[in-house]
C-alpha cells in the first residue's frame, strides 16, 4: 500500500471541535495543496448499540441517519469521546481509522472516491497519511458510502 507520511505542528485549544480544520490549515501552511474537502477526519458513532467508524471529509459534516442506513441500522448518535478513545486506542483529534485497537466496520464517505489520494489521521495529532482511497478501504475493511453532508452556513 502506497502511503505518504504528512506531519504538521499541531495548535488546537482545547479539546473542543476543529482539529480537523487546524490539520488542513497546518498542512497548507506547511506547503501542501489541500483543502477540507481531501483531508477527512474519523469520527466514532454508536449505530443501536454499536461502534462504528465514519470518514468524512473535514469540510463536511456526518450525516447521521445516512451513516446508520449504510450500517444497516436504526439509529446512530456521535460516540461519547472516552469510549471512541478507548476503544480506537487513539486520542480525540488523533483518531485514525487505521490500527484501531478495535476494528469497527468502517464506512468512508463516496466523495473521497473523486480524489487520486486523500489525507486521514495517521494516529496521533500533527500527523495525517496521504493514500488512495481504495487503499485505505483496503487496509481497513471500510466500504464506500454517501455519509456526508455539506456545511450549512
Amino acid at each position: 500500500m502506497a502511503h505518504t507520511p504528512r506531519p504538521y505542528t499541531a495548535v488546537h485549544a482545547g479539546d473542543g471541535p476543529g482539529f480537523g480544520d487546524d490539520a488542513v490549515r497546518a498542512l497548507r501552511a506547511g506547503g501542501l495543496d489541500v483543502d477540507g474537502h481531501r483531508v477527512f477526519k474519523t469520527l466514532l458513532a454508536d449505530v443501536d448499540g454499536h461502534l462504528v467508524c465514519a470518514v468524512v471529509p473535514v469540510a463536511g459534516l456526518l450525516d447521521l441517519k445516512a451513516l446508520a442506513v449504510a450500517a444497516g441500522g436504526k439509529k446512530a448518535v456521535m460516540a461519547d469521546p472516552a469510549r471512541a478513545q478507548r476503544s480506537s486506542g487513539y486520542v480525540v483529534g488523533g483518531i485514525s481509522p487505521l490500527g484501531q485497537r478495535t476494528a469497527l466496520p468502517t464506512y468512508v464517505d463516496t466523495s473521497a472516491e473523486g480524489f487520486a489520494t486523500v489525507l486521514v489521521s495517521a494516529g496521533r495529532r500533527g500527523l495525517q497519511v496521504e493514500l488512495a482511497p481504495a487503499d485505505l478501504c483496503a487496509a481497513t475493511g471500510a466500504g464506500f458510502a454517501p455519509i456526508s453532508r455539506p456545511v450549512s452556513r
